[in-house]
């Protein structure tokens, strides 16, 4: 096995105590450092589909995220100066009324480990909120909205439709959480829908290859 093999195995298993040491070890082998953030966002990419497919719940996708994070702190270093591939910026938050952020944070730290910045706006955000963080933030490519509550639907709606004609461009619009829909998605003019993390993360990276197609 590769050390970039190892370092993949190793965070989709979710051991934190392991993937520093293995990160550097890589490093130390003549690795790149875009490649083997490429391998750990491979892992989670598997982590991903089995949380999505209900192999796995979410502790063990929170360990992997967490596994993947302390790798990251090792490369930040050497990303620095290395042109990271990253896919741009994605701007989260849970929509104005509502005050849950679990189902929000699991998919800001997939899309993350997907190889997004992620600028997390927390819970209960103002349309205008999200408006300025894209206008603030360079290279937002997703704007993703969350919403857990039946009450906040009109909410969702609203942000959607808000952002849509903020007259701002190069990104796309993700919905989610628990009552929303593919047709509700649809309907309010969302660009993409997804019903858990792991499926966020691989719908965000979709979105962007597209409009990197257009």
């Amino acid at each position: 096995m590769s050390k970039l093999q190892e370092v993949k195995a190793q965070v989709e298993a979710g051991k934190t105590k392991l993937v520093p040491g293995l990160v550097q070890e890589a490093l130390s082998e003549g690795c790149s450092a875009t490649d083997v953030l490429n391998a750990m966002v491979e892992g989670m990419g598997v982590v991903g589909e089995k949380f999505s497919t209900g192999e796995i719940f979410v502790p063990e996708m929170l360990v992997a995220a967490k596994a993947m994070a302390k790798g990251v702190e090792v490369l930040k270093p050497h990303l620095a100066g290395a042109g990271t591939s990253s896919l741009g910026t994605c701007v989260i938050g849970t929509v104005a009324g509502d005050l849950h952020d679990i189902g929000k944070n699991l998919v800001s730290m997939m899309i993350e480990s997907a190889g997004f910045n992620v600028v997390d706006l927390g819970v209960d955000v103002p349309v205008q909120k999200f408006v300025d963080a894209i206008k603030e933030n360079d290279n937002v490519k997703i704007v993703a909205c969350s919403g857990l509550l039946t009450t906040t639907m009109p909410a969702l709606k609203e942000t959607v439709a808000a952002i849509k004609n903020s007259g701002l461009t190069g990104f796309r619009v993700m919905v989610g959480g628990a009552p929303v829909t593919p047709e509700y998605a649809a309907e309010i003019g969302a660009d993409g829908y997804s019903p858990d993390a792991g499926s966020a993360a691989i719908k965000a990276k979709e979105l962007v290859a597209v409009m990197a197609t257009a």
